[in-house]
């Protein structure tokens, strides 16, 4: 038996190496990213009712510039935070349309908005109007690695999205970009490109003009969305459309794809109406049947764009072309399609508030995959496929991630 001065020692050392570990592996957080996730004084105040987004990208020197007008109730306060990811640059800031003075800091405006230092805005229904310009983060590997997409389609043409989940979406437009505050009243994204191309965006299109080479498309969101789930699609694309008869009545269904690809998408998306019959019997209806169902290609792998699904899996079944359950049992069905549209009822209608509880948006999607594989192929099959997605957990880190940071916690 070791004596207690000998056990007290190799307590300590252990309690040393254990503390001198954590310290490794603790991630290291700045005030950027404080301000980035966190609930403070220059943000509680408010509250986002409506976006309206105006935006005009330079695909030849990959810039973008705009305005976004954020229609906000107020409860009474002095300064705003917006939130705008460098290297954009806010040119002015407008209240009801009346200039108002602001500092830009890291990613973020400081803006004072009655006007002057410590004078304070009164209650009641306000519009703040920024304007901005510059080259945004471009992603390098999205969705994962986020930012602005500029690429070309097989046929070297403008090819143009973007992918901000867990980023932000201040990394294109000026917002309040935290999970907690979706606009009540939704959004419209207006978006100019050369005529020729087409821009995609979420909810109905609207208007269209086209007026000196430039096409001009106003897109209208009736539902409170994720700020991250606000993008535009511009491309050389084409569509179709369809209807389902789900349990709110006719539902709009329409496809965006690049005008090469009709004939594999047409055959590849008859799946969508198979996944919105299996979740509406499982989950209730389709939460957005005011904005439609879109799916969209994109220049990425995907992403669960509320009312219009970011498509890029190559019109092929499985996750690029693999089963990641191992079974068998997901390379029977389209993997993209089928998760991304799980997260119209777990991540765009029912958010967290944080990002640190990402596990609500993932883990109830990736259990969609089981539903859809019982709806399909039968109860034994849904249980299969679960049981097969077991090998891919790590067992690395906490679910939940940790708060007021912007950050996730594991992918498991």
């Amino acid at each position: 038996m070791l004596s207690l001065r000998r056990s007290l020692a190799l307590l300590g050392f252990l309690m040393a190496f254990a503390l001198a570990a954590v310290a490794q592996s603790a991630p290291l957080f700045t005030t950027a990213d404080t301000l980035r996730g966190s609930l403070n004084a220059n943000r509680t105040w408010w509250d986002v009712l409506h976006y309206d987004l105006s935006l005009t990208p330079n695909f030849s020197n990959k810039s973008i510039s705009g305005r976004t007008t954020i229609a906000f109730s107020s409860q009474g306060g002095s300064t705003m935070q917006i939130d705008l990811q460098q290297p954009l640059v806010a040119d002015s800031v407008l209240l009801n349309g009346n200039p108002v003075p602001f500092v830009q800091q890291n990613n973020i405006l400081l803006v004072q908005a009655a006007g002057k230092p410590q004078a304070r805005l009164g209650t009641g229904r306000f519009t703040l109007t920024v304007v901005y310009h510059g080259q945004p983060i471009i992603a390098k590997n999205p969705p994962w690695d986020g930012g602005w997409i500029f690429e070309t389609d097989r046929q070297g043409r403008p090819w143009m999205s973007v992918a901000c989940q867990g980023l932000g979406a201040s990394v294109w437009y000026p917002c309040k970009d935290h999970q907690s505050d979706e606009p009540d009243e939704g959004a419209r994204l207006t978006v100019s490109v050369p005529e020729g191309l087409m821009a995609v965006a979420n909810g109905t299109l609207t208007q269209t003009s086209t007026s000196q080479g430039v096409s001009t498309f106003s897109w209208v969101v009736r539902n409170p969305i994720n700020t991250y789930n606000l993008v535009p699609y511009i491309g050389h694309y084409t569509r179709f459309e369809d209807q389902y008869m789900g349990k709110k009545g006719a539902l709009a269904c329409s496809y965006w794809v690049l005008d090469y690809n009709m004939s594999k998408a047409k055959q590849q998306f008859v799946q969508a109406k198979s996944m919105l019959q299996c979740f509406e019997d499982w989950l209730g209806p389709y939460p957005f049947y005011e904005d439609g169902y879109k799916l969209v290609e994109s220049p990425h792998l995907g992403m669960e764009h509320q009312s219009a699904i970011a498509y890029g899996n190559n019109f092929a079944n499985g996750y690029r072309g693999r089963d990641l359950s191992g079974t068998g049992i997901g390379s029977q069905w389209d993997y993209i399609l089928i998760h991304e549209s799980g997260h119209e009822w777990f991540g765009n209608n029912i958010s967290s508030k944080d990002i640190a509880d990402m596990w609500v948006h993932e883990s109830f999607t990736t259990y969609t995959e089981a539903l859809y594989s019982e709806c399909l192929l039968g109860k034994r099959a849904g249980s299969t496929y679960v049981c097969g997605l077991r090998k891919n957990i790590r067992n690395d880190a906490p679910i939940i991630g940790l708060y007021g940071v912007n950050k996730a916690g594991s992918g498991d």
